[in-house]
Parts: structure tokens; C-alpha cells; sequence
């Protein structure tokens, strides 16, 4: 049955209790007793099958499920003040700067502290990241048609990023090719306090945070993330919880891409409310970090259902993936990578399509595992399900070894990596490989055991077809 998704634009991903408690009702009026969340901090209505019907509000912009040209602005709201951060850039100084928007944008606007993990800075099309000068922002531009982001050459003054963004989405009709030729077209528009760019951006590396439960932030206050597996929030559980943050004087709640809530500001004296509050609904806020570090395509069932084998297999063999992210791509849709990991699901081949076969995959990670280089290399290539957890664990365990190195010395130049190509087995069947450097631990094959060294009965340990089934197959990946 196919979904129809609706999107309530949350603008900056931060909304007041009472803003979230009417967008619950009206999604309940829908019909619906659940809301997700979307990776550019917005609010979805998802159904199964026919498209719901959302009455008409002036408040608040909901967007149909197809319609385009409005975009949600990302933020770094929601790590202000309890993660790392630059000290001028407080919570108050984002919610200023996010009420100079008062027009929805057509580009996809990030608005970020590059001292925090939480949020991703280069996911939009314009990207503003805080410098160290007081009020002032550079920004990366990667227009819908640029293949890469570009540094505008000069720094924005705080409350010019709207007049910026404004002038940019003007200029699109102008078709610009380079960040110079933009920067002409903005000045030419509107006054600006542009500052000189003075030095290179830096993003300082920080392993990824632990995002849920219950938090102490300095003395006397807490800040409390909440997070479910499937992205399917009741309403019920989240109208009372509206209700309790309006109760305890909590003016926000903020919505992360990771697809969580996080609530900044909880008193030393309603910290107990809170308890009492997840203890009546039965909610759990202290996932492993193995759940908490993954980016999945919203309600992909096949995507929950990877990500579940995989947190698994590294649950029982007690396997250490902190401070790296994961991703799950799926080939139909271009993504905006974010995550240090990627695992990239195949395109099935032309000449196949309407049989059922298994899934390939390409792993592909970020250059020092930072996702904020925005270069990704390529790992493995065109490799099956059961061969992902091995290969993971091999990646997890090059990021703890580089972890901590310095990277600050600009590197030599060096000749891009090559692809080497191995050879392996693969059934025909269900493509399932025999990899001879792991073996097949399930019917005792050590590993190095060559495929010809096989016994005659050995089988397809995923459909049981023979070892004839298996065919010699070349796979590609990136020489150490």
C-alpha cells in the first residue's frame, strides 16, 4: 500500500508547547494518532494508501504530499546550551535571527554552529555556519544545480541572513555558475554589513553525542531527549506532554534530524514530573547508543529492518561504534549524506527486474569518518547483507585507530586511491557470497579456506542451494 506523507514546516525545527499540542490536534482530527519526524526538522502526517484530508490552517504550514517550492530552515537551535557550542551563539540569538524569516523559502536553508554535532552543516543549499567574530556567519553555497558547495566570499552580519537568502532565491532566475558571479547579484540588491573573510572555516571534530534520557546541565537544570525506533509518536503521550512543559514554564521544543524531540531547561524542581510522566506512558529513554547514531529513509520498512540486523549483530558481539554515525540510503532517492558511515542499497540490474532477488549494498565512509568533509570514499562495492556486519566492524575498528591522530597538518599530495577487484562466490540463487578471507563459521568453513577446498556438500547457508549454485564473481573495492 503506498504512503502519503504531508509536512508541517517547523521552521528552525524549535516550536512552544502550545504550537505542537495544536499541530497533535489537527493531526488527530485527520484521523491520525500518530506524528513522525523529517530530517530537516519538520513535522510529518503519514498515511497508508489514500491521502488524509488536513483542514485548511493559517497558523500553520502544512505542505501536500507531492507539492514543492517550500523548504523547512534547519537549525542548531536545539543544541545550544547543552552541547558544545560557539560562546555568542545562545538560544535566543537563533530564535532572533529565525524571526527575520517570515517568508517560507524555496531553498533548503541550514542555520548551524560548527562547534556541535547534533545537526549537519552542509545539507542545504545555502548553509550558514557561525564564525568566531561575533554576528557574523560564512556561508556555503550549493545551489540546486551545483555539484559542490562554494564559499561566499564574505561574512554575514546576523540580521542580514534573511536579506541574503531572499536576494539569492531572487537571483535564481539569473542561472548563476559561480559564487562570484552571486556575490554581484546579492550586492547589487540589497545593503548589507558584509565582513572580510579573514581565515578558513574550522570545524573542530567531536564524536557524536548521546542525545536521549534524562541530562543534568549546570547545576540546578536538565535537558530530556526522547526517541523511538519507528518514528511513530502518539499523540496522546505527546499532548501531555505539551501540557507538562507548559505547566513547568518551558517555552520550547525542539525536534533534531536524528528524528527525536529534545526539551531544554527542565528545572531541578519538575525533573521528577517528568519521570513521572515517561513512567505512566511506558517510555523507555535509554536506548543504546547502537539505536541512537543511524539516519534512516522515513517508514522504509526494509531500511528498519537492516538497521535492526545490523544494531543486533553488533549487540551481541559487544561491538563499540561510539561516536560514529550511520546512514541507509536507498537508490531511488538523491540524498545529502550526513553520516560517517553510508550503506548504499543497489539499484537491482535492468535485466532482472520483476524476478525477486537479494539486495546489494556499497559501503562508502567519510574522509577521518567526518562527515563534515563532505568527501566520501568508497569502501566495498555491490556486497550482500550477511557480508555488512564483518565489513563494519572492520571500518569501526580504522576510525578508533585514526581516532585522536592530528589532522591539522595539510597532507602531502598523494595519487587518488585505487579500486582492486577480488574475487568471491556468489549464488545464484539468492546472490548470498562466500568470501573465502571470513569463511562460513555457520557450517565450520574456517576462514582463507579457498571456495575449491569446499566439501562437495557444502550449501548456500541463506537458501540451502548447492555448491554448484555458486558462481565466481568479481567484487570491487578501495586499495588500503
Amino acid at each position: 500500500m503506498n504512503q502519503t506523507f504531508s509536512r508541517v514546516v517547523v521552521k528552525g525545527g524549535v516550536l512552544s508547547p502550545a504550537e505542537l499540542k495544536q499541530i497533535l490536534e489537527i493531526a488527530e482530527r485527520s484521523g491520525l494518532d500518530t506524528i513522525s519526524f523529517g530530517s530537516r526538522q519538520d513535522i510529518l502526517f503519514i498515511n497508508q494508501g489514500d491521502p488524509i484530508t488536513i483542514d485548511p490552517q493559517d497558523k500553520f504550514q502544512i505542505i501536500s504530499p507531492g507539492e514543492e517550492g517550500a523548504e523547512n530552515i534547519v537549525s542548531s537551535y536545539v543544541s545550544a546550551d547543552i552541547f558544545s557550542n560557539t560562546p555568542w551563539l545562545t538560544s535566543d540569538r537563533y530564535l532572533y535571527i529565525l524571526e527575520q524569516f517570515r517568508l517560507q523559502p524555496t531553498l533548503k536553508i541550514n542555520i548551524t554552529d560548527p562547534r556541535q554535532r547534533l545537526v549537519p552543516l552542509f545539507t542545504g543549499h545555502l548553509n550558514f555556519i557561525a564564525s568566531d567574530h561575533e554576528d557574523y556567519w560564512y556561508l556555503f553555497v550549493r545551489l540546486p544545480n551545483w555539484e559542490s558547495n562554494r564559499l561566499y566570499p564574505a561574512l554575514i552580519y546576523s540580521w542580514d541572513l534573511e536579506k541574503v537568502a531572499t536576494a539569492i532565491e531572487e537571483s535564481l532566475r539569473e542561472e548563476p555558475e559561480t559564487v562570484d558571479f552571486l556575490f554581484d547579484l546579492v550586492n547589487d540588491a540589497v545593503d548589507l554589513n558584509n565582513r572580510t573573510v579573514d581565515k578558513p572555516l574550522e570545524v573542530p571534530f567531536y564524536p557524536f553525542p548521546y542525545y536521549e534520557g534524562i541530562n543534568r546541565v549546570g547545576t540546578d537544570s536538565y535537558w530530556m531527549g526522547l526517541y523511538w525506533r519507528n518514528n511513530k509518536y502518539y499523540t496522546d503521550f505527546l499532548k501531555a506532554l505539551c501540557d507538562l512543559c507548559s505547566d513547568c514554564r518551558i517555552g520550547k521544543i525542539s525536534i533534531t534530524p536524528w528524528k527525536s524531540l529534545i526539551i531544554k531547561g527542565i528545572g531541578e524542581d519538575y525533573k521528577l514530573e517528568f519521570e513521572k510522566l515517561l513512567g505512566q506512558y511506558g517510555i523507555n529513554v535509554r536506548h543504546s547508543m547502537l539505536e541512537l547514531n543511524w539516519h534512516l529513509p522515513v517508514n522504509n520498512k526494509s531500511a528498519i529492518k537492516l538497521k535492526k540486523y545490523l544494531v543486533s549483530y553488533f549487540d551481541k558481539h559487544d561491538i563499540s561504534t561510539y561516536g560514529l554515525t550511520f546512514g541507509i540510503t536507498d537508490y531511488t532517492r538523491k540524498a545529502y549524506y550526513f553520516t560517517s558511515i553510508i550503506i548504499e542499497k543497489n539499484e537491482p540490474p535492468l535485466e532482472l527486474s520483476g524476478l525477486k532477488i537479494r539486495s546489494t549494498y556499497n559501503l562508502l565512509y567519510a574522509k577521518n569518518f567526518d562527515p563534515n568533509t563532505q568527501e566520501y570514499l568508497v569502501y566495498v562495492q555491490e556486497v550482500d547483507k550477511t557480508n555488512l556486519p564483518v565489513l563494519l566492524i572492520e571500518l569501526s575498528k580504522i576510525y578508533f585507530e585514526q581516532l585522536g591522530k592530528e589532522k591539522t597538518l595539510p597532507e602531502k599530495p598523494t595519487k587518488t586511491k585505487e579500486l582492486i577487484s577480488t574475487d568471491a562466490y556468489q549464488c545464484r540463487d539468492c546472490l548470498t557470497v562466500y568470501d573465502s578471507n571470513f569463511g562460513d563459521l555457520t557450517q565450520g568453513i574456517p576462514a582463507e579456506t579457498p571456495f575449491e577446498n569446499l566439501p562437495e556438500d557444502y550449501h548456500c547457508p541463506l537458501c540451502e542451494a548447492p555448491k554448484s549454485s555458486f558462481l565466481k564473481k568479481t567484487f570491487v573495492r578501495q586499495a588500503e
